[in-house]
Order: C-alpha cells, then structure tokens, then sequence
C-alpha cells in the first residue's frame, strides 16, 4: 500500500456527523479524528460541542483537549499530529475517521500544507490598517492588485483582513498567496482518502443550528465562558475569539443584553455554516448524502456500501 487509508466525514456546524460517525466506527473498527479547530482546547466543552464522555468511551476519539485556550496551535501543527497517529490507529487493524467541519484542517492534511512558516508582521499590519483609514480600503485592495491579481480578484476590497494577509505573504515570503495555492493543487494527495460529506436543506440545518445554541445555553454555556475569564485567559487569544465565546464575551462585557448575545450566536452560526459549505463545495472528491431527503438508516446504508468498495482498494478488511 502506498499511501494509508483515510475515511472522512464533513459537513457543516449541527448537521448530524457525530451520529452518524458513531454508528459507521462501530461497524467498521474506527477511530475517530477531530477535525475541528476549536475541539483542540481544553476547558471549552460546552460551546465547541464536543463529543460527551460516553460517545468518547464508545469510540476511541483522538484530538480532543490537547491545548490549553491560550496556546498557539497552527495548521501545520495539526498535520503533524495527524500524521503520527493515522500509522498507529492502522497497526492496531482499526480505521481512521477523520471527523469534523474544519475544511482548511481537511484539506492541509490529505492534499498537504505547502503554505511557508511565517512570523505575523504586526508593524506591516499596522500600517496598512492606517493606510486604509486614511484612504480608503479600496487603496489596499490596488496594492494587493499589483502583487496578486488572482488573489485580489477574488476578495471584496471591505474583506480588508483577507486583503491586508495577500500583501503580508508576499512581503515576507516573496510568493503570493496564489502560488502557494497552486502549489498545492499540484501535489499528490497524501492518503488514499473516501471524502463522505452531510448536508441538509437549509431551513432543517438552521433549526438544528438554532436548537444546539438552545441546548449550549441551558448546559451552561455562559458560566463556561465566565470559567474561562475568571481563569485569567486572554479574551483576545484564538480560542475565545472563537463562535460561542465572542458572542457571550460582549454580553458579560455589557456590550448587549444577553437576548442578543444569542440572537447574534444563532445568526453567526447560521452564517459560519454557510461559508463551511461554499468551502466544502469547491472539493469534487466529496460524495454528498442529504440527511433531509433520505432516512439516517438509508443514508448509512448507501454510505456503508460506499465505504466496502473502496476497501477494496486499500489495506483495511471490514468482517461485516
């Protein structure tokens, strides 16, 4: 075997992966692998919707609460992981699943992440923000132009942080952001992956979005977030700026009543799960199960006949 084998199952936030992943990974010996990018933290359980201690003894899960909330953990740093731990999950005759809604996560580690290693230039940052106050983002959006057509091309000159990150490559790498991507489009996909996607109709997914942030609040989100501060984190860390915390953040900052906060979490939600979409459907590797159309029984029927012929191609023998 060249490459080891890799099952995937993504889709957006509250579609339904962790019930159906469960029932898949019991029949087929798996392991389940986050690919969240906010399950990595440790002491954020509530808004980040982790699996419970129970699905967790069900199924072995692996990177879940391996930093703290105010530690730096990079794409690259995930890949590693990743990388390590596919080798061992197989030598023990189970599957790797890779699980979540992280696309860039997902994409980094089975197409590779050739993006280079590169220190934030605050003072470039800095400037440039300046620059835009004094005259105008579409002043940026001209100088991102003249180093990056594609890239440019593709971003509103108000998408200023996105615009600002183009100019910042290419002033300390010397690439655009364009090649890098190129680059690696062009390279061979590092596992031998089956790409399984969920989705909903929208009305269905958006009130599953909004019943989850209901149940988050009843379990306690807000006194989570409380933990957190009290703890002494940094409310300006990755972690916290997170969806789920930034929101209920300005409400213990009284920023907005806490009606609001939750408003403003649903609305959020609803609109993260719309760009973990667009993300999801540039990828034509992914093979789509609507869970509004079908039965979750006849989904995962038609997913396992679809996980036993690509078996065939790879080392992994199901006896089921």
């Amino acid at each position: 075997m060249d490459k080891y084998p890799l099952l995937v199952i993504l889709g957006p936030t509250a579609v339904g992966k962790t019930e159906l992943s469960l029932e898949i990974a019991e029949k087929i010996h798996g392991e389940i692998i986050s690919a969240d990018s906010m399950q990595i933290y440790r002491e954020m359980n509530i808004g980040t919707a982790k699996a419970s201690q129970a699905e967790r003894t069900r199924i072995e899960h692996h990177l879940i609460d391996i930093v703290n909330p105010d530690q730096d953990f990079s794409v690259a740093d995930y890949q590693e992981r990743v990388d390590t731990l596919i080798p061992r999950i197989i030598e023990k005759e189970c599957t790797p699943i890779l699980i979540g809604g992280t696309g860039l996560y997902i994409k980094a580690l089975i197409q590779g992440f050739l993006f280079p290693e590169m220190k934030t230039n605050t003072e470039l940052r800095n400037k440039l923000e300046k620059e835009a106050e004094k005259y105008g983002n579409e002043y940026i959006h001209n100088k991102l132009k003249e180093i990056d057509i594609e890239l440019a091309n593709k971003l509103h000159p108000n998408d200023l942080r996105r615009v600002i990150r183009g100019i910042e490559v290419f002033n300390e790498t010397g690439n655009t952001i364009t090649y890098y991507k190129k680059k690696q489009e062009a390279t061979p996909k590092r596992y031998n992956s089956l790409k399984i996607g969920l989705t909903r109709e929208r009305e269905s997914l958006y009130q599953r979005i909004n019943h989850r942030i209901d149940i988050m609040i009843e379990n306690g989100l807000v006194n989570e977030v409380k933990y957190l501060l009290d703890s002494g984190y940094d409310i300006g860390t990755t972690a916290l700026q997170g969806l789920g915390y930034k929101e209920i953040i300005g409400y213990l900052n009284n920023e907005y009543s806490f009606e609001e906060a939750v408003r403003i979490l649903k609305r959020d939600t609803r609109h993260f799960a719309k760009r973990q979409l667009t993300w999801f459907n540039r990828d034509k590797d992914i093979h789509w199960f609507n869970l509004s159309q079908k039965s979750t029984t006849a989904v995962y029927n038609e997913i396992m006949d679809l996980i036993l012929e690509w078996s065939k191609f790879t080392d992994l023998y199901f006896d089921i």
